[in-house]
């Protein structure tokens, strides 16, 4: 039970703003949401991956040079987990996660994969892409089976395990598609969902449907834009409502976000356009 100090607070505060929302004259609004923007914006190294295999060196400073903190690796072009964390910490980045866990390198070697993570710094380790051959419901579920064991074997050296998808996982199966049978199948604790915005909404779907659907299980996005005839084109150049999108970051689990462009025609250009994009972006 309240007192009467107590009722008469609460009174008074409510009829400040009205009984239905409404403001008194001369009693202040409250002050908007402040807008947020992306205090680190990350770059996936495949879309420059033949400068990467020129350099590793010159192409990480270069990186860092434009302003991106968090890389994510799609090989380490010949040089060992100490001499890329050496070229990492040199020009202040860090790599939170690579694509570095396909399904061979799961049944064969999956201990190496987990070493090199650990060296480098990384905090999750990446499956790309599955094969063809995967892609029935059968396929998908078998996939999320070793995914799971991947995952357990991920958390016992302190990582996490995580898929990336194309359009290939929502092609249709039956009443499902494969990549609805992955997020069913898969141990949330133990596998992790990258969502590629661009290759989700080729497949014909909407991420912030998957986001609701699925909250907490995409700890990372791959950012790249499309053009209104569907092609891929720099962040910004584009349709893609990524303020839509980076507003339900919390809904989602994001943690990490990844420019991607997997055919630029000047890929240094491309990163710096879109990182020029997403470091203005308020959502």
């Amino acid at each position: 039970m309240i007192n009467r100090r107590e009722f008469l607070e609460r009174t008074g505060a409510a009829l400040a703003f009205g009984a239905f929302g409404v403001r008194s004259p001369g009693v202040p609004a409250p002050p908007a949401p402040r807008p947020e923007s992306l205090s680190r914006i990350g770059v996936e190294l495949y879309t420059v991956r033949h400068l990467m295999d020129e350099s590793v060196e010159r192409t990480l400073a270069q990186v860092a040079r434009i302003g991106y903190k968090e890389v994510e690796f799609a090989g380490y072009f010949r040089k060992t987990p100490l001499e890329i964390r050496a070229i990492l910490d040199a020009n202040g980045l860090t790599s939170p996660s690579a694509h570095s866990a396909d399904l061979p390198s799961i049944r064969n070697g999956f201990a190496r994969v987990l070493e090199a993570a650990t060296i480098i710094g990384h905090t999750t380790v990446i499956c790309a892409s599955l094969p063809s051959a995967e892609e029935t419901v059968d396929g998908y579920k078998r996939a999320a089976r070793e995914f799971n064991q991947a995952g357990e074997a991920a958390a016992q050296a302190g990582l996490a395990f995580g898929f990336h998808n194309h359009e290939e996982e929502f092609k249709p199966l039956g009443s499902t598609n494969g990549y609805d049978v992955l997020l069913a199948e898969c141990d949330p604790k133990l596998v992790k969902m990258q969502l590629d915005l661009f290759w989700t909404v080729k497949g014909g779907k909407d991420p912030l449907a998957y986001f609701a659907k699925y909250p907490g299980r995409f700890t990372s996005v791959h950012v790249k834009d499309m053009a209104a005839d569907g092609a891929m084109v720099d962040v910004g150049a584009g349709r893609l409502p990524f303020a839509k999108y980076f507003a339900q970051s919390k809904e989602a689990g994001i943690r990490h976000y990844f420019v991607e462009h997997d055919q630029p025609p000047d890929p240094m250009a491309s990163i710096a356009a879109s990182y020029k994009y997403l470091s203005g972006l308020t959502f």
